[in-house]
């Protein structure tokens, strides 16, 4: 790419003059964020959200507010929409907006252009994470590794706080983990390095196909370097059409020129020098905190972004020494006294990052189900059948993995967990299915009161029960924390209640 042009703000942020007029579509934590960067600018934003209840404490605090159906039908009057990732583009506005020649914007685009602007000082080298699975691990690794090395940095994006939130702290790093639907809304995003970690199918409801879908998490790749999961075959792909002019991969087994790897159990680099053509020792595999092969796939691509930018071996070593799983992946919430482990990665919201945790243990009982987004659980399922001892399903879709295990693993007891509202589901034939029907009330609570109970019978000694559902949580619980905190709090109470 050559070396960065000098910052122009009347370039970047050409609609949004003085006096310009914005429609900024979403009034949650994204829409703030914008509301809030967009006022020192003098534009002129107005608000609104599919729920006329969300627009009213801004309405209250002298925000212009206007209803869903009068923006689609006044998008022309404005000069930019700024619209929340969650949003597709088949949405009223987006289609309205595209119809009336109006530039629409996600806030990671709104972020990247106020920042390429120099209107908050020399723009910040951005380190872009993502991928199906994995995302938020190997952010926060990238994250330890730039701040063991002494380097300024920030957490953001899909984790922690939104970009355009921390554009006013200093910094000369971003440490950005980013979703297909906020990349598909950055049409110039360029950062200094990005990853795509690896890509299943997912969001396909969102996206309306993979091919959409790939394509939105390919813009992470058009920076400086692109680095890219060479074990998984719809992600290696990426790198030959990468429009970065440094392009690395990286592997679970030995590295080849031009990659990280691993070699006598420890991380290796023959992508970015410093060593002899055998490559940079980087750290020892055992160092690694996460389980299993996704958590050195994670390392590796953490060190591949850290590397970019030159950050040294001692540094990466350090940081993934001290590095600890975040809440809800893959963390241990209880081993019992017969040798069960009790495991939330409530995090795995789709079938790759479920299949990526049942790796990690030979023996489990999986807690799965929930809303599969449009993906299919076939190839999961078929995988990992032989690794499966009990399953326990919840959720709106779980038919559909019920369906899977009766074709691929039907030996297998499954247990579904069925709540008040749907208790008329029938038995899957072909499958040792059980169902348990719990009542009306706090749904969450007393699905994961069955789930536990449930999983306790299925378990033997030495056994792993692994909540990895392979689908979202909207449909029983508030998000996936709120899910993975009821399992835990389940646990709880069934093994000091003596139930």
């Amino acid at each position: 790419m050559g070396e960065p042009s000098a910052p122009d703000p009347d370039r970047e942020l050409a609609p949004l003059a003085p006096g310009a007029r914005v429609l900024v579509v979403g009034a949650g934590v994204t829409g703030r964020a914008v509301l809030a960067a967009l006022t020192p600018l003098g534009a002129l934003a107005d608000l609104t959200d599919d729920n006329p209840m969300a627009l009213e404490p801004f309405a209250y605090n002298g925000v212009r507010v206007i209803d869903a159906d009068s923006a689609a039908q006044r998008v022309a009057e404005y000069a930019l929409v700024v619209i929340s990732p969650g949003l597709p583009p088949t949405a009223p506005i987006p289609v309205a907006a595209a119809a009336a020649g109006v530039p629409v914007w996600g806030d990671v685009e709104l972020a990247w252009r106020l920042d390429r602007s120099g209107r908050q000082g020399p723009p910040r080298r951005w380190l872009v994470v993502t991928g199906t699975n994995g995302k938020t691990t190997t952010t926060s690794m990238l994250q330890a590794m730039l701040t063991a090395a002494g380097l300024h940095s920030l957490l953001c994006g899909n984790i922690g706080s939104p970009v355009l939130d921390v554009l006013g702290e200093p910094s000369e790093f971003l440490a950005v983990e980013l979703s297909s639907f906020q990349l598909f809304w950055s049409s110039s995003l360029r950062p200094e390095a990005g990853v795509v970690l690896n890509i299943a199918e997912d969001h396909l409801d969102w996206h309306g196909s993979l091919e959409h879908y790939v394509g939105a998490k390919a813009r992470a790749l058009d920076g400086r370097v692109a680095v890219v999961g060479q074990d998984d075959p719809l992600a290696a792909g990426l790198l030959d059409t990468a429009g970065a002019a440094v392009r690395v991969g990286f592997v679970l087994g030995e590295p080849g020129p031009g990659q990280l790897g691993v070699r006598d159990g420890m991380l290796v680099d023959r992508a970015f020098g410093g060593g002899d053509q055998d490559g940079v020792a980087l750290a020892p595999v055992d160092s690694i905190a996460v389980a299993g092969p996704v958590g050195v796939l994670d390392a590796l691509a953490a060190a591949a972004l850290a590397r970019a930018v030159g950050v040294a071996p001692a540094a990466i070593a350090a940081a993934l020494a001290q590095f600890q799983v975040g809440r809800h992946r893959a963390e241990v919430v209880a081993v019992t006294e017969d040798g069960i482990s009790w495991v939330d990665d409530s995090k795995a919201t789709n079938p790759h990052a479920a299949e990526a945790s049942l790796q990690a243990y030979s023996r489990v009982v999986w807690v799965a189900g929930g809303m599969l987004k449009g993906a299919s659980v076939e190839d999961l399922v078929a995988r990992m059948a032989n690794r499966l001892v009990g399953v326990v399903l919840i959720g709106r879709d779980r038919a559909d993995i019920a369906k899977a295990l009766s074709r691929h693993a039907p030996d297998v007891p499954v247990v579904e967990v069925v709540t008040g509202e749907d208790a008329g589901v029938h038995e899957t034939s072909g499958s040792s299915v059980t169902h348990v029907t719990n009542g009306s009330g706090e749904i969450g609570p007393r699905v994961m009161a069955a789930v536990v109970a449930a999983a306790r019978r299925l378990a033997t000694p030495g056994d792993t029960v692994l909540l990895a559902p392979a689908g979202a949580s909207f449909d029983q619980f508030t998000g996936y924390a709120d899910r993975g905190d009821q399992f835990a709090a389940a646990i709880r109470f069934s093994f000091t209640s003596g139930q």
